[in-house]
């Protein structure tokens, strides 16, 4: 709705619109959607935390392989510290509720996050943000329903919960943190960007403490504290 109000240039060509729709089944459709299918199959959010944090060390391979991007040895140091700081934060729930079904959603919502970020950066895009984010959200919108029909009973209950959770997604998820995820790629490697990844269990973990008074040990601050560390390395060594 905003690129469609509030861009200025709306022409589209058929390979943006290509290159923009595949990175949304990949990133809206495939990652978000294995990680949700996996939490909705019984996956402890520790284990899908951990299987996710694994993105940075797949992407800097991939990278390797189709970029032609290449790490330091501090970098190398930086990514070993962001996983085992994401590692530590995670480990009392590693196995709770697992079942073959949700890790397979987690490994494909792990690869797929990664293939992302390579097929992002590798195509580049003419369109500008908010146009990319469009196509990328109308294209697995379209995959989701068709899933959904398919697979599912269609209905929706709007409660409270479900306007607060589905206006999260829409605004903070979809359009703030994947906007600033394809300007980091515009103007950073795919290795360095993914890095931030190995964040998101201990930032989630410290959320939980603030707003759910969840328990927030000193080993959770030791592995929070460490995986700031490796990301400021692999960020700022070329820098």
């Amino acid at each position: 709705m905003f690129f469609i109000f509030f861009s200025k240039n709306k022409k589209v060509s058929l390979k943006a619109f290509k290159d923009a729709s595949i990175s949304g089944l990949l990133f809206h459709g495939l990652y978000l959607g294995g990680v949700f299918y996996a939490l909705s199959k019984g996956i402890s959010a520790s284990l899908i935390a951990l299987i996710v944090s694994l993105q940075p060390i797949l992407t800097s391979i991939l990278a390797k392989i189709f970029l032609n991007e290449t790490l330091s040895k501090f970098q190398l140091i930086g990514i070993c510290f962001g996983f085992f700081g994401t590692f530590i934060i995670i480990t009392s729930d590693l196995i709770e509720g697992l079942t073959f079904s949700a890790f397979f959603a987690g490994l494909i919502g792990l690869v797929s996050s990664s293939i992302g970020i390579i097929w992002q950066k590798k195509t580049g895009s003419d369109l500008s943000l908010l146009g990319n984010n469009f196509f990328q959200a109308l294209s697995a919108s379209i995959f989701h329903l068709f899933l959904a029909l398919c697979f599912e009973n269609y209905f929706i209950i709007f409660s409270n919960e479900f306007i607060f959770a589905i206006s999260w997604q829409i605004f903070a998820v979809s359009l703030g943190a994947f906007l600033i995820l394809m300007w980091l790629l515009e103007h950073n490697k795919a290795n360095q960007t993914s890095t931030l990844f190995f964040l998101v269990p201990p930032v989630s973990a410290l959320m939980a403490f603030i707003i759910l008074n969840e328990k927030f040990s000193y080993l959770d601050l030791f592995g929070l504290s460490l995986s700031c560390v490796g990301v400021f390395i692999v960020t700022r060594s070329e820098k």
